[in-house]
């Protein structure tokens, strides 16, 4: 049951709720600043990754890294060269792939059908995302949703989104967080996304038609889903996957894929 009640709060917290429940919730007062918000939300079935689920940074056009980073899983790049993928074999625990006879030695593998079809399961798995109705929550704080905490839903906004302070996702652990954003998302430096209530972070999809920027020594959760580039920036870490159409950029990080 899909429940449309929506409320304005001073300090916008999004509780884990029965499709059921009804919050009445006091107005703001004074220079209070207010978002609109949905106190229910639909179950969201997961986003089907297909093969790109196999990668922790899987990209179209290249990675580039500023040594030394860490990742745990796979790493590929397709269908540019195996020569733009930047990474040096003892900062992957996993497997480097590449398409062609080029990339770090003596650790890439080179298979390209492989890489054909995770990167058209990543778009596939983009596509997904992007095309799911009915959002729960739309535009919630005019795209600045640090400071929040988020229940489990579908979340729509047509604009850019910030994160400029700790973002909290609070639910279940099969409980999914599909975030559908059409301009760019932006993490400030040293602000965390936070997991709690036993939430993973592989049931959360953050889908950018824009480029996605996750801030110095910042700390993020779930599949990032970009159209377009994905930046790192120094020490930044991640519990998810970095899925872009175009590059990866990483700085001394931290990507560790999380479980399926």
């Amino acid at each position: 049951m899909r429940l449309k009640t929506l409320f304005v709060v001073p300090v916008a917290i999004l509780s884990t709720l029965a499709a059921s429940t009804t919050v009445a919730a006091a107005a703001p007062t004074g220079a209070e600043a207010s978002v609109t918000a949905a106190v229910a939300y639909a179950p969201q079935a997961p986003v089907n990754l297909g093969s790109a689920g196999d990668f922790t940074v899987l990209s179209k056009t290249g990675i580039t890294d500023v040594r030394a980073t860490a990742i745990v899983g796979n790493v590929g790049t397709s269908p540019i060269t195996g020569a733009a993928l930047l990474l040096a074999c003892d900062e992957v625990t996993g497997y480097i792939y590449t398409v062609d006879a080029a990339g770090p030695l003596p650790c890439r593998v080179t298979d390209a059908t492989r890489l054909t079809a995770a990167v058209g399961d990543m778009e596939t798995a983009y596509n997904d995302a992007a095309g799911r109705v009915n959002p729960d929550v739309l535009n919630l704080g005019a795209g600045e949703i640090g400071g929040l905490t988020l229940a489990p839903g579908l979340y729509k906004w047509t604009s850019n989104v910030s994160i400029s302070n700790d973002l909290t996702l609070e639910g279940g652990p099969n409980d999914v967080w599909i975030l559908q954003i059409a301009g760019t998302l932006d993490e400030a430096n040293a602000k965390s996304v936070t997991l709690t209530g036993g939430a993973q972070a592989k049931n959360v999809y953050w889908q950018s038609a824009g480029g996605v920027a996750i801030g110095t020594t910042a700390h993020f959760e779930g599949t990032i889903l970009s159209k377009t580039m994905i930046a790192m920036k120094t020490k930044a870490s991640i519990n998810g996957r970095l899925l872009a159409q175009t590059a990866v950029t990483l700085q001394m990080n931290s990507v560790v894929q999380p479980a399926l």
